[in-house]
């Protein structure tokens, strides 16, 4: 009988974090960033909303929209 009930509450915490996961990836808001790639192999990522951003984020949405045609 306690291993039963061990396993359905181990069924109820997983469907739990799983369902918390989900919601997390479904209502966290998307934020744009510009990720430069060096020859040296170094990486540097600006994020939206930063001046660096705003400067390449418009060329970077005009090259995909002309990519997708």
């Amino acid at each position: 009988m306690a291993r039963r009930r061990f396993l359905g509450l181990l069924g109820f915490g997983t469907g739990v974090f799983a369902g918390g996961v989900l919601y997390r990836r479904s209502t966290g808001r998307r934020r744009d960033r510009v990720d430069l790639y060096f020859d040296d192999g170094s990486m540097v990522s600006f994020v939206e909303g930063s001046p660096e951003a705003e400067k390449l984020l418009p060329v970077a949405r005009d090259v995909i929209t002309a990519a997708r045609r």
